[in-house]
């Protein structure tokens, strides 16, 4: 049995054992191997929070270089969220947006808040062919905020427009956007950042270096990847927070001041701010609003710069594990297109995403779903219907039961752990592994539950439930069972089962039987339709074959 296929016939949960060392030697150069099945669903289950079979067979009909184009196309930003349920806001009747709207309490504030959350899932839900959501998700992760922290949800907003704004844009201009963000001032303390001087001279120092050292530290230049090298000084996080002295956010719950971000000449540090020889020595003199970015510009010119984020792009898109062979061959090639292109995401991301060691064997089905991947992917693959607008109440409250799943899983969108994400994403050594554990995986198997063995999740009379007969109609022959089991264990594993494997979910579907007993059965529903018993025949065996099949540890890997 391949390696990465490690759960076999006997359900084995323990879907976060150890993986064999990789052999990989492939490199940046473009793929230019077979394209079918098999990679347009590696691409797109990458690409997107779980691909629906309709999305595969376009992109293994248009051919990869058009699926890419579509996956790095530019889109509209969305409308904004509303208030779905709150009639009695003031300020905001139903159906409008609040993103502007003056702070009124706290419960108002609160419901705006579970508004944005169920509107950044529906994004997810209904996305197109592209790669703006899941770069959302990446940049949040690394950009990150806690919401209990920041609790204004305009606040919020604003930060997820910005990322969803720069999601594919320049990775220099998010970080400048960033800095002056209010929900990232508030949280990283750059607002109660201003000059102190110990003499009452002019020998300042910024009050508060939070922001300072986790821009040198997790946002742009890093330690080294295993932590042994240092590409900065503790001198150089103090003369980073005295450049960044002076900003404040204003409005953060406010019923009186709009939201807004300024520069405060008498909080900032005018003097010389003098770095390491890791800068070449630089000296950053004052140059008021604008000198925020003359530390970024520093920081960008530094070639470990471009590798840093390549590396947190490759573990995001590729594999946790980077041995000498994928940094020389991979993430120093793509640092390369990064600098020349003037920090421009697209330009390095498409290369990865279209490279041979991209659609390398072994690069493929061994990376364990996030919890935002799984969940949101079982509603994508198996297209499972929501509200449609304007029925805003059961579409936000249905939208907001995934983020409710999510956080059972451990992964609560705006509240990440701390400041450096997700532990999946950079804790040695069990990186993605973080994600199984004695309290997700149950939380995983009770979100299968609750939308194929159970009623579903029901709402302001909407259900929402896998509907295992409408997923035939993507099935060329339903009426072989070996063609059914086989095109959908296409759809919801990322590797080729066994023929065992195929064998054993044949023996549920249909069990000790000949195949032409599921044929008989499935034509008489299809011949009558209305005869009840015959559907909750039907429905029960395929309900069967689906509970088995998501119970595999494959299903957990992407």
């Amino acid at each position: 049995m391949d390696r990465r296929s490690f759960l076999g016939l006997n359900q084995e949960k323990d879907v976060s054992k150890a993986l064999a060392p990789r052999q990989i030697h492939s490199g940046l150069s473009p793929y230019a191997g077979s394209w079918g099945k098999p990679q347009a669903s590696h691409l797109l289950r990458r690409s997107l929070f779980g691909p629906k079979a309709s999305e595969i067979s376009w992109a293994v009909n248009v051919g990869l270089d058009a699926t890419l184009d579509a996956l790095f196309a530019d889109q509209n930003l969305p409308e904004p969220p509303l208030n779905f349920y709150d009639t009695a806001d003031p300020v905001v009747p139903l159906g409008n947006t609040w993103i502007d709207a003056p702070y009124v309490d706290g419960s108002r504030n609160s419901r705006r808040r579970i508004s944005l959350l169920a509107w950044s899932m529906g994004l997810r839900i209904h996305q197109n062919i592209s790669l703006r959501e899941k770069m959302c998700l990446f940049w949040h992760n690394h950009f990150a905020i806690q919401s209990t922290d920041v609790v204004d949800s305009r606040f919020l907003y604003k930060y997820c427009n910005l990322i969803r704004e720069q999601a594919l844009g320049n990775f220099n201009t998010l970080a400048e956007r960033i800095t002056v963000d209010p929900a990232m001032l508030h949280y990283l303390n750059g607002n109660s950042n201003f000059r102190q001087s110990d003499d009452g001279g002019q020998t300042f120092r910024a009050s508060n270096e939070n922001y300072g050292r986790e821009l040198l530290e997790l946002f742009t230049i890093g330690k080294g990847d295993d932590g042994t090298e240092i590409y900065y000084t503790e001198d150089d996080v103090r003369a980073a927070a005295r450049v960044l002295t002076g900003w404040i956010h204003r409005g953060r719950l406010s019923n009186r001041f709009p939201i807004s971000v300024e520069f405060r000449t008498n909080r900032h540090d005018p003097t010389p701010k003098q770095f390491s020889s890791h800068f070449n020595n630089r000296v950053i003199t004052d140059n008021g609003a604008d000198e925020y970015k003359d530390l970024i510009g520093m920081i960008f010119e530094q070639p470990e710069t471009a590798r840093f984020i390549c590396r947190k792009l490759y573990r995001w898109f590729v594999y946790y594990e980077i041995d000498e062979n994928v940094e020389s061959q991979v993430i120093a090639p793509m640092a390369n297109i990064l600098r020349f292109s003037n920090f421009e995401i697209k330009p390095a991301l498409r290369a990865l995403l279209g490279s041979e060691h991209f659609f390398d064997a072994v690069n493929q089905g061994c990376v364990i779903k996030n919890p935002l991947e799984f969940t949101v992917g079982i509603h994508r693959q198996f297209e499972i219907e929501f509200p449609e607008y304007p029925n805003i109440l059961p579409q936000y409250l249905h939208w907001y039961r995934l983020h409710s799943e999510t956080t059972n899983q451990l992964q609560e969108y705006l509240n990440p752990p701390d400041v450096a994400g997700w532990p999946a994403y950079y804790q040695l050594p069990r990186y993605h592994t973080y994600w199984i554990s004695s309290v997700t995986l149950p939380a995983r198997q009770n979100t299968v539950s609750l939308y194929n063995k159970d009623q579903g999740y029901r709402s302001s009379g909407f259900q929402t439930l896998i509907q295992p007969l409408t997923l035939l109609n993507e099935v060329s022959d339903p009426l072989d069972p070996n063609v059914l089991i086989s095109e959908w264990a296409e759809l919801l594993f990322p590797q080729a089962l066994e023929q065992s494997q195929l064998d054993f979910l044949k023996e549920v579907l249909i069990p000790g039987l000949p195949d032409y007993e599921w044929t008989l059965e499935y034509r008489s529903y299809l011949r009558d339709t209305a005869d009840q018993e015959l559907k909750a025949s039907v429905l029960s065996k395929l309900r069967a074959l689906l509970d088995t099949m998501m119970s595999l540890a494959e299903f957990h890997l992407c």
